[in-house]
């Protein structure tokens, strides 16, 4: 028997209020609609419908790293955030750099049932930058990968950069580069180049590093005529150089992390390792920046750049510590708080950054679809008006590096649907 939901009353982006439908996986109905005999009904009076979130950067730990995140508990933290869909990192162990490993990755995702996971590929061989991995392949594989990174290492080698961009051009992929020059950046910086940096005696990351990078690779992506996508922007001139390539009609993307859009280096003056992070935050010029740059279209996409890590790896001396923060649970009230609240952005512009476009970017075909009868019903239900004091003891995911622990930020999510069924009902998960 079809399982049929009627979601009553909604705002759609927030905009105008009607019930939608949800039969065989599609929105099947959207208006006045009456009850459907065994249909069940979810009052949705003061809720705002959006498309199921799409986060083009997650890192899920398995394998190799159980202990932190498992695909299992990511899924968890991304249903219980809003989304539906989410690209899975390549720097787990081993790598996944073959069809072998990234169909791995494809169907533990669709065990758990949650949310679509989507292997991302490496870029080269072990993330060693010097030879492609096996990229055809990946792509030809049932996973169908079609975003391929590095993340969490530059690919810094010219030539390697050009030949994965003329790679992927032929199937439609894109690359999606960690933009640190090592030579300006190397392993030890671990904050933003600055006064502070100096300050507290800890090897900084100066903009720079991420800025010379981004600038060569608009190059080589305008050169190939392929698509290059900058993950976790996080300079004022890194947004210059991508206004700049878009005024020429480059084919290039970026993406911009909810830590990136609120926090600043200043966290760090208490050598918290909880906000180590890379990149790393920077001053409040830059968010700023990040901010206009988001709103105006620039930045193209939000992505959590989700990162869980076991205690026994972030409870060290700051430059010892692991980099990253989790970001799956909350990423959707931080962008409320800092986009929707001090009006830069409507809801409707929201799931432009956060569905539809990210999807686009990740041709996602299924995902970041718009509320209409006929498309998959993948949705999120979102309270405008609840306030979120966050615990991290709360949280679904296997970590607790949460840098958001004891703040408060508006709006939450209380439902979430995979294909018309609920993943999340009341805030709280709902087990396949």
């Amino acid at each position: 028997m079809s399982e049929t939901t009627l979601v009553k009353g909604a705002s759609l982006y927030g905009d105008r209020t009607a019930d939608l439908l949800l039969r065989d996986g599609v929105i099947a109905e959207i208006g006045s609609i009456s009850t459907p005999d065994g249909a069940r009904i979810v009052d949705a009076d003061g809720l705002i419908a959006l498309p199921g979130l799409v986060d083009l950067h997650t890192h899920l730990r398995e394998p190799g790293r159980e202990d932190a995140e498992t695909i299992l508990t990511g899924s968890r933290a991304a249903a219980v955030g809003g989304y539906t869909a989410v690209l899975a990192m390549a720097n787990t162990s081993p790598v996944t750099d073959t069809a072998e490993a990234a169909e791995r990755v494809h169907d533990l995702g669709r065990a758990a049932g949650l949310v679509d996971v989507h292997p991302v590929g490496a870029v080269t061989g072990g993330l060693g930058g010097e030879e492609l991995a096996e990229l055809g392949l990946m792509h030809r594989s049932r996973a169908r990968v079609s975003v391929f990174s590095d993340d969490g290492r530059c690919v810094a080698d010219a030539r390697v950069m050009r030949r994965a961009l003329e790679y992927v051009k032929a199937f439609g992929g894109v690359v999606s580069q960690h933009a640190q020059d090592p030579s300006l950046a190397g392993p030890t910086s671990c904050c933003h180049e600055g006064e502070l940096s100096g300050r507290l005696g800890l090897p900084g990351w100066p903009g720079i590093a991420e800025e010379v990078v981004v600038a060569r690779d608009v190059m080589l992506a305008r050169h190939t005529g392929s698509r290059v996508h900058v993950a976790h922007a996080s300079t004022a001139g890194t947004v210059e150089v991508l206004r700049w390539a878009k005024s020429l009609g480059i084919e290039v993307t970026a993406e911009v992390t909810p830590h990136h859009l609120l926090l600043t280096t200043d966290l760090l003056a208490g050598y918290d390792p909880t906000y180590k992070v890379n990149p790393p935050l920077r001053p409040q010029e830059d968010v700023d920046a990040l901010r206009a740059a988001l709103a105006d279209g620039t930045i193209d996409a939000v992505a959590t750049d989700h990162a869980p890590h076991a205690r026994h790896d972030k409870e060290h001396a700051f430059v010892d510590a692991a980099f990253g923060m989790l970001g799956l649970e909350t990423a959707l009230p931080v962008v409320a708080s800092v986009m929707v609240s001090s009006g830069l952005m409507t809801w409707a512009e929201v799931a432009r950054v956060m569905s539809s476009t990210p999807a686009a970017i990740a041709g996602l075909g299924s995902q970041g679809r718009p509320l209409e009868v006929g498309q998959p019903a993948n949705l999120v239900l979102v309270d405008p008006a609840a306030t979120l004091v966050v615990d991290r003891e709360r949280s679904v995911s296997l970590s607790r590096n949460n840098p958001w622990h004891g703040r408060t930020l508006g709006a939450s999510v209380v439902a979430t649907f995979l294909r018309g069924r609920p993943t999340v009902l009341g805030g709280e998960l709902t087990e396949p």
